[in-house]
C-alpha cells in the first residue's frame, strides 16, 4: 500500500449510490451484458429454484407484518483515488478491557483451540516445513523496545503478537465499524446504524450482477475499476439486550481466524461470540443467554420453518428476502433451549426467550440446500497450516479446528487457485455450492475438515542467476557479452553505495542495497570477475552494517504492543505516513524483502559475513514478515502473506471500507524469493522450502487475480482488458496507483524488481499481451525516467535482443534506470537469454 496521504492522486471518482429495491429479475436483466462472458464459469446460477420456493412440503410459512419502511439504499465506496484514511483523529479505546469467556461447544468431545494451535507439546513431523521456528529469542538488543504504539489495541483481549495485516483488522481499528471480508461473505458491526438499525453483526453477500464498474478506458475499453456495494444489510444477528452501551471485543486472533464478541456494556461478559474463519460456509453466532434477534435491511418477503429440521436437535428457518435471495437459519442448543422465532415486521424477527446455543446463517446459491442442511451444526474456529516438500513438489494443508457437532463435516468455500491445486481427496469433497466473491471470482463449497493443495513445480532450481521455468538457470554469458558488460559493472561498482543507501526510508534504502548486491552477484558469477566483485562487496558490507547496527536515519524499534519491528519515523516526527506507513505496518514485506535479498547475496559471496549478529538481524526481518509458527512469541504468524488468498496484503493499521489491499504484486513475489534465497544461504532448509512454496502459490494466484491474459475467466470480463489489477483490495480492483495514473506506473509497479523469479510469476503469454496492449510500436520510448528502463527490463523476459539493444544504445541516459536497478544486471539478464 503506497500512502495516498503522501502523494497527490490525480484521479478522483464520485461516490455512488444505487437503489436496492429492484426485483431479482430486474437485477438479472440489468446485468445481462456484464454476465454474458462469465456465464459458463458461473454454471447457470439461479437465485431461487422451484424446489426452493417458500410453499413446499415440510415447511410452515410464518406470517410477516408489513412495515411502512422505505426501501434502503446500498453504498458504493469511492475508488482508491478518493480514499483518505483517518490517520489524525484519536481512536476510541472501547472501554475497559473485557475478559472473554470460551466459546460454547455443543458436543463436550470437541474443544475449540486458542489463537493458534500450540505446537510446543505436539509431535511435529520432521517434514512439516512450518513446524520449526526461525528463532524464539527476543529481537537483537540494538532494537529499542517500544511499549506503546500510535494505534491503540481497541477491544483486543489477546496478548501480542497480533496480526496487523489480517482480514479482521477493521474490528480493532478506529470506530470498529468498517467491513470485514471473510469470503464469500462480508460482515460488519452495525453499531446502531444502517437500513435496519441493529447492534449486532450484519452479514452481506454481493452477486456479480451487483458489481459497479468505472468508466471505460478509451484505449482498451476496459472498466477503470470494479467494486462491490457496501452497506447492504442482508441479515443481522443480534440480541434484544444489546443497545447503545454495546461493546465489541476480539480474542483468539490467529492468522486465519478471530472471535468477535458483543457485550451489553464494556464490563459485561460476551453475550454473543462470532468465530470468523476465512472461507466459512456459515456465519455462526454463539449465544450465551441473549435473546436472538434477526434483522434485515432488505426486508423479509416470506419466512418459513422446517417442521422436522435438517437433523435431530437442529431448528431450521428459511428467509426469503425482497431482493429474491434465500438465506437459511439453523439453531442448536446443548442445553435444549428452544428457538422459536416471531416475525415482528418485515425487518425484524426475534426469539421468544433467551438462548444458549448456536445460530447459523448461510446463503443458498440455488442448488445447494441439502449440502447446507447436512453441514449445519458444525463450524470452524481456527486453521492449522502444515506443509511438506518432495523434490520440486510442494504440499500444504489447511486443517480446520471445529466446534459444534464433531461428526459433521465442515462446509468451507475455496477460491479458484485452491480448487486448481486440490489433491484428489480434497477435489472429491467439492459440493454443488458456489458463491461469488468480491475480487476472487467464484468460490466453491467444499465439505471436508481439511484441504490439501499441491504445487507440483516449485522453482527449486532457481538461484541468483537469470532463470527460466523450462530451461532453468542461465549462468553462462558469451565472451562478447562479458566484454560489453564489464566496463559498465566497473563504473557502477565505483558508485557510492553508502551514500545511495543513506535514506530516511527503509524502502528506498533497501532498494539501493539490493541494487548493489545484484551488481556484486553479476560481476562474480556471470562476468567471472572476482576481484571487481570483492571490491563492490567490501563497500556493500560496510553500507549494510549501518542497518545491521540499527544506526540509520530512523532506526527500527521493536514494538511490543503489536509485536513487530517498525520504523521509528512516526515516533520521532509525528508523521503518520512516514516511510509509506512503515510504523503502521504498511509494506513490511516490500521494505524488508530488499534487505533480505541483499543479505542473501552478501552471505553467499562471503560466508564469513554470516556471523551470529548479522544472521540474527536478517532473521529478525524475516520473522517480522514471514514467521511460520506460534512457537515464536515475538511476531505474528505470516504477517503479510495470506495463505488463504495466495498472496500478501500490504495494508497495515489503517481502517478502510474496502479491506486490506496490495499494489505491487511483483514486490510481493520479490519478498518470497528473498526468503527462499536467504534460507538457501544460511542453510535453513525449511525457510528455503517455504520460500519456494510461496513463490509457486504466488505465481498461481497472481495469474488469476492480478495479471490478466485475454482468457482470464476469474475476474470480470469488463476489467481484464486492463491486463493488471492496479491495486487489489478485498472488495474492489482499481486500475491506478497510489502515486499517479500514468500507464507506465500502473503496469510497471507490477514489474519491479527484475529477478530470476520474474519469468515464473509473469509468464511470457501475459507479458506479450500486456506489451501489445500498452507499449509496442514505439510507445515505450515515449515514457520518461526510470520507468522506461523498467519497461524494457520487463521486455527482456520475452524479447531479450530488443531489450539488449535498448540498454546498449550509445545515447543511453542513466536517468532511465530506477533507483533500485543497475544497468549491469539488466544487461546480464538480457545476455543470458540471447
Amino acid at each position: 500500500m503506497r500512502s495516498s496521504w503522501i502523494l497527490t492522486l490525480l484521479q478522483v471518482y464520485p461516490s455512488l449510490t444505487a437503489r436496492l429495491g429492484a426485483s431479482n429479475s430486474e437485477i438479472r436483466r440489468n446485468g445481462q451484458d456484464k454476465l454474458s462472458g462469465r456465464r459458463s464459469f458461473r454454471e447457470s446460477y439461479s437465485p431461487i429454484s422451484t424446489s426452493q420456493g417458500p410453499y413446499r412440503e415440510g415447511y410452515q410459512p410464518i406470517s410477516t407484518i408489513n412495515s411502512t419502511a422505505t426501501s434502503p439504499e446500498l453504498q458504493v465506496s469511492p475508488t482508491v483515488s478518493g480514499f483518505q484514511p483517518n490517520i489524525t483523529s484519536a481512536v476510541p479505546t472501547g472501554g475497559t478491557p473485557v475478559q472473554s469467556s470460551s466459546i460454547l461447544t455443543p458436543t463436550p468431545s470437541l474443544v475449540p483451540s486458542g489463537p493458534e494451535t500450540d505446537q510446543s507439546n505436539a509431535t511435529m513431523a520432521p517434514s512439516n516445513i512450518f513446524g520449526t521456528p526461525i528463532a524464539t529469542s527476543p529481537p537483537p538488543k540494538s532494537f529499542k523496545v517500544q511499549k506503546d504504539h500510535p494505534v491503540p489495541r481497541t477491544g483486543i483481549n489477546s496478548p501480542p503478537p497480533i496480526g496487523t495485516n489480517k482480514f479482521y483488522a477493521n474490528f480493532f481499528l478506529s470506530k470498529q465499524t468498517a467491513p470485514t471480508y471473510v469470503h464469500p461473505y462480508s460482515v460488519v458491526w452495525a453499531k446502531g446504524q444502517g437500513a435496519s438499525p441493529t447492534w449486532g453483526l450484519t452479514i452481506s453477500h454481493v452477486e456479480a450482477s451487483q458489481m459497479v464498474y468505472g468508466d471505460k478506458s478509451p484505449e482498451t475499453g476496459a472498466a477503470k475499476y470494479f467494486l462491490n456495494p457496501t452497506g447492504i444489510q442482508s441479515l443481522s444477528l443480534s440480541a434484544l439486550e444489546l443497545g447503545n452501551s454495546t461493546a465489541l471485543t476480539t480474542d483468539n486472533l490467529s492468522s486465519h481466524s478471530v472471535n468477535v464478541n458483543l457485550h451489553r456494556n464494556s464490563t459485561a461478559k460476551p453475550l454473543i461470540t462470532f468465530p470468523l474463519v476465512q472461507g466459512m460456509g456459515f456465519v455462526t453466532a454463539v449465544y450465551k443467554g441473549g435473546t436472538p434477534v434477526i434483522n434485515t435491511g432488505v426486508f423479509f418477503k416470506t419466512v418459513t420453518k422446517s417442521l422436522k429440521g435438517p437433523k435431530q436437535g437442529v431448528t431450521k428457518y428459511t428467509l426469503y428476502l425482497e431482493d429474491g435471495k434465500v438465506w437459511h437459519v439453523y439453531a442448536y442448543s446443548a442445553k435444549n433451549d428452544t428457538f422459536d422465532l416471531t416475525v415482528v415486521n418485515n425487518q425484524m424477527a426475534k426469539a421468544a426467550k433467551p438462548f444458549d446455543g448456536i445460530v447459523q446463517v448461510a446463503k443458498d446459491p440455488g442448488n445447494a440446500e441439502p449440502v447446507i442442511d447436512a453441514a449445519s451444526g458444525a463450524y470452524p474456529v481456527n486453521v492449522t497450516l502444515s506443509g511438506s516438500i518432495s523434490g520440486s513438489k510442494g504440499t500444504y494443508t489447511f486443517t480446520f479446528q471445529k466446534a459444534g457437532f464433531s461428526n459433521v463435516k465442515l462446509l468451507m468455500y475455496a477460491l479458484p487457485h485452491h480448487v486448481d491445486s486440490f489433491d484428489d481427496a480434497t477435489h472429491k469433497s467439492i459440493s454443488p455450492a458456489k458463491l461469488q466473491t468480491t475480487t476472487k471470482g467464484m468460490a466453491v463449497g467444499v465439505v471436508a475438515d481439511s484441504w490439501t493443495m499441491v504445487e507440483p513445480h516449485m522453482p527449486v532450481s532457481m538461484g541468483f542467476s537469470p532463470w527460466d521455468p523450462v530451461d532453468g538457470e542461465k549462468n553462462t554469458l558469451s565472451d562478447s557479452a562479458i566484454n560489453a558488460i564489464t566496463p559498465v559493472a566497473a563504473n557502477e561498482t565505483a558508485q557510492d553505495v553508502a551514500q545511495q543507501s543513506d535514506q530516511n526510508s527503509m524502502y528506498f534504502s533497501g532498494k539501493a542495497l539490493a541494487k548493489f548486491a545484484g551488481i556484486c552477484l553479476t560481476t562474480n558469477d556471470l562476468l567471472k570477475n572476482k576481484e571487481l566483485a570483492q571490491t563492490g562487496l567490501k563497500n556493500l558490507k560496510a553500507a549494510f552494517s549501518r542497518f545491521s547496527n540499527n544506526a540509520q536515519q530512523f532506526p527500527l524499534y521493536y514494538d511490543s504492543a503489536w509485536g513487530g519491528v517498525v520504523s521509528s519515523a512516526t515516533y520521532l516526527t509525528g508523521n503518520d505516513g512516514a516511510d509509506f506507513g512503515n510504523t503502521f505496518y504498511n509494506d513490511h514485506h516490500f521494505h524488508y524483502g530488499y534487505f533480505i535479498y541483499a543479505a542473501a547475496i552478501i552471505g553467499y559471496l562471503d560466508p564469513s559475513w554470516l556471523t551470529k549478529e548479522n544472521v540474527d538481524y536478517v532473521n529478525t526481518l524475516v520473522r517480522d514478515v514471514a514467521n511460520p509458527t506460534p512457537l515464536d512469541k515475538y511476531f505474528p504468524i505470516s504477517r503479510n502473506f495470506d495463505w488463504y488468498h495466495g498472496h500478501s496484503w500490504a495494508h497495515g493499521l489503517y481502517e478502510t471500507a474496502d479491506g486490506k489491499d496490495q499494489e505491487s504484486s511483483s514486490e510481493d513475489a520479490m519478498h518470497a524469493y528473498a526468503v527462499k534465497m536467504w534460507g538457501k544461504t544460511i542453510k535453513d532448509a525449511n525457510m528455503e522450502a517455504r520460500g519456494n512454496l510461496m513463490l509457486a502459490i504466488i505465481a498461481r494466484s497472481l495469474n488469476r487475480y492480478y495479471l490478466y491474459t485475454e482468457d482470464n475467466k476469474v475476474q470480470p470480463s469488463e476489467f481484464v482488458g486492463n491486463r493488471v489489477a492496479g491495486i487489489l483490495f478485498e472488495n474492489k480492483c482499481d486500475h491506478t496507483t497510489y502515486f499517479g495514473t500514468n500507464i507506465e506506473y500502473i503496469q510497471g509497479i507490477h514489474m519491479i524488481p527484475l529477478l530470476p523469479s520474474t519469468k515464473l510469476t509473469r509468464p511470457a503469454n501475459f507479458v506479450k499481451q500486456e506489451w501489445a496492449t500498452y507499449f509496442d510500436k514505439g510507445r515505450a520510448d515515449n515514457v520518461e525516467g526510470g520507468w522506461k528502463g523498467i519497461l524494457y527490463a520487463n521486455l527482456a523476459t520475452i524479447d531479450p535482443q530488443t531489450a539488449w539493444e535498448f540498454f546498449t544504445r550509445k545515447d543511453f541516459d542513466p536517468s532511465w534506470l530506477d533507483g533500485g536497478a543497475s544497468l549491469t544486471w539488466y544487461l546480464a539478464y538480457c545476455a543470458a537469454f540471447m
